[in-house]
């Protein structure tokens, strides 16, 4: 067996070098698979370069390094499972780095359950400068699940993945590059294979951890990003359909939105004086409500914009 760990990188250079470090100290057991390491940097001025060049795999490991200059989260995804010759491909963020056993869980799993596409938790990990507000509320913690529960795409992501490599290969891309600047390009991909009758299932014991970078941990960034999630939530769930399949569909999905807006906004209202994390909390479902409401105009809030 071959796996093969895609990464994909954007002018997070420090950062890479933690998630390279923590690869290299993977434990594979007894009976290790073979592995091969594949860094897509999306940087037009290649800011990963040097972090590559100096990165030394363990003895034994394949590893690529290739540049995909024009800044979209889809084709550097692309470029990476283009280029990966495993079986298996686990992917992992560049601010990320793996448990140890990170692979070794993940492949176990697999071998018990039969599944094609395994999701595991990303574990924040906070600088000191990190309000305590935004640590209480927890807000980049994600819902886990007893190891071996089947998952839907909004679960899990590439954040945390392994999936099998004839299933991304049945797909065109396999990532949609209609979404490589707004994001969703991920949950649209596992939301096919799903679709197509491909398992995925969860492995709590697969952990990642993640750096939050402290701009992220701010009421502005988190709203923007949730308004981002809302407009790219819709566009996925309609952007195969036409005629009245999409017409129906859309209409049910805003007017959904439309109601829960202003009860978000009250039940943020209502928690304000007992607790700011609990009403940011109902603030944020609001704001992802309002990204729905206007997923269909003109302005598309772009996440990945190359600066």
């Amino acid at each position: 067996m071959l796996v093969s760990i895609c990464i994909c990188t954007f002018k997070r250079p420090a950062l890479l070098a933690q998630t390279l470090e923590g690869v290299a100290r993977l434990a594979l057991g007894e009976h290790p698979p073979a592995v091969e390491v594949i860094v897509i940097d999306n940087d037009p001025a290649h800011s990963a370069a040097p972090v590559l060049q100096a990165w030394q795999p363990p003895p034994g490991w394949g590893f690529q390094y290739h540049q995909s200059p024009v800044p979209n989260i889809a084709l550097a995804r692309n470029a990476a499972v283009g280029h990966a010759s495993g079986d298996w491909i686990a992917m992992v963020d560049d601010d990320e780095v793996p448990e140890p056993d990170w692979l070794l869980q993940l492949l176990s799993l697999q071998q018990s359950s039969g599944a094609d596409m395994i999701a595991g938790p990303v574990v924040p990990q906070y600088y000191p400068q990190t309000p305590e507000w935004v640590r209480q509320g927890r807000f980049f913690e994600v819902r886990r699940f007893k190891s071996g529960t089947p998952i839907t795409e909004g679960e899990g992501g590439t954040c945390n993945l392994l999936v099998r490599a004839s299933c991304l290969k049945e797909l065109t891309g396999p990532f949609d590059v209609r979404f490589g600047r707004t994001g969703g390009e991920d949950s649209l991909m596992l939301r096919e294979l799903r679709k197509r009758g491909y398992r995925y299932v969860w492995c709590d014991e697969a952990v990642v951890k993640e750096f939050v970078h402290v701009e992220r941990a701010t009421a502005r960034w988190m709203i923007k990003r949730s308004f981002r999630m809302g407009q790219a939530f819709i566009r996925s769930q309609i952007c195969d359909l036409e005629g009245w399949p999409w017409l129906k569909r859309a209409g049910y999905l805003i007017g959904r939105a439309a109601i829960q807006l202003p009860i978000s906004l009250l039940l943020a209202l209502a928690w304000l004086p007992c607790s700011r994390a609990r009403a940011f909390r109902w603030v944020r479902t609001a704001v992802v409500q309002l990204g729905k409401l206007t997923s269909l105009s003109p302005f598309q809030y772009i996440e990945y914009s190359g600066n």
